[in-house]
């Protein structure tokens, strides 16, 4: 069996294959970033100074709030909202209840997004509550902005697409949140080293359905924790490949999009523990219907509803592995791209970060 560094060439020209072979790495960081702010973090969890919890990003980080969100209501059992920046800095009377003290929970790969500096600025103005954030760059403005900041250097990035950040500050938001329960995050310890087994034992699965020309279209199915990942995971098909690519939530893929199901889709399906039943009968009618059905799940599931399939066998509840959904499915992004004729980095249209004109 390959190992990880044997799949990455020495002077290999994508940065975007290195850095989504290599992101346990980053993972290993991000934990230690965490457990070295353990005692403020859960300072903060423990303080009754608010009500609810905003949590915000744009693009990739808005689809981070969507799995951050639900699981801080999961454990922390307070109102949790996932919002784009922009939607808080536009509307924040459609967010943020009269009534509430809100937290404001802060995601940004560079921390210099002009939405979210900007969102963030508006919130310490008019709400006055504590705001944390999670980012790579320790001197971005918002960074400076925030009352408490974790900060992974090693997941900064050459390529545009954000992998392995995005899949290190989830990695540092859950294991910010498991701190609520001290020994789920020690738990959490073994997963550089499960992401780096899953990546050298399922790669090649990877690039073979990415591969595949057979597939014109991609359709991502994720259902509570998972439903912000298949939309992260939709949108790296999306920016990479330039792919047909959507995402849904498990039981809505039968209201109208299933019509789009054929022997040129791939239905790639996220499953849950809590209702893997329902999700599983999602992807056998899928099949029924002539899709190929790849699934991710913790362990084994029948073939009749998969297949392909990749386990991950970790032994972690489901609210702390969410994490290795992604290497998998980004590298299947990635070798679509190559396959459609695309750099994955140096995707069509796109920057790094956005940065607006200056306030008229």
């Amino acid at each position: 069996m390959n190992t990880t560094e044997q799949l990455v060439p020495d002077h290999y020209e994508m940065h975007t294959l290195r850095e989504i072979l290599t992101q346990s790495l980053a993972w290993q960081a991000a934990l230690d970033v965490v457990a070295a702010k353990q005692e403020a973090i859960q300072v903060l969890w423990k303080s009754k100074d608010y009500t609810d919890i905003v949590v915000t990003g744009c693009g990739s980080t808005h689809y981070l709030s969507q799995a951050v969100a639900p699981l801080l209501q999961r454990q922390l059992g307070i109102r949790a909202r996932p919002v784009p920046a922009s939607e808080l800095l536009l509307f924040p009377e459609t967010v943020i209840a009269p009534d509430s003290r809100p937290l404001l929970f802060t995601i940004s790969r560079s921390g210099q997004t002009t939405e979210t500096i900007r969102a963030t600025r508006m919130f310490k103005q008019r709400y006055g509550g504590p705001v944390i954030t999670i980012g790579c760059y320790p001197e971005a403005e918002l960074v400076a902005l925030s009352d408490l900041a974790l900060v992974i250097p090693e997941g900064q990035e050459q390529s545009v697409v954000q992998t392995r950040s995005f899949s290190a500050m989830l990695l540092a938001a859950q294991a910010a949140i498991a701190l609520a329960h001290n020994a789920h995050f020690q738990a959490m310890r073994s997963l550089p080293e499960l992401g780096k087994r899953l990546i050298d034992a399922y790669h090649d699965l990877a690039k073979q359905l990415g591969s595949d020309a057979r597939f014109e279209r991609f359709y991502f199915l994720g259902s509570g924790l998972q439903y912000g990942l298949a939309s992260e995971l939709n949108l790296k098909m999306k920016e990479m490949s330039l792919s047909v690519s959507e995402a849904f939530h498990f039981m809505e893929f039968r209201h109208g999009p299933m019509s789009m199901v054929n022997e040129h889709t791939l239905v790639v399906g996220l499953l849950s523990d809590t209702a893997n039943a329902h999700e599983l009968a999602v992807l056998r009618e899928m099949r029924a219907l002539g899709g190929t059905t790849l699934v991710l799940s913790e362990d084994l599931v029948p073939t009749a509803a998969a297949d392909f399939q990749i386990n991950f066998r970790s032994g972690l509840a489901e609210n702390n592995r969410a994490v290795l959904y992604l290497p998998l499915l980004q590298l299947l992004g990635y070798y679509r791209a190559r396959i459609n004729g695309q750099h994955p980095d140096h995707p069509h249209n796109l920057t790094a970060v956005i940065v607006l004109d200056a306030e008229k």
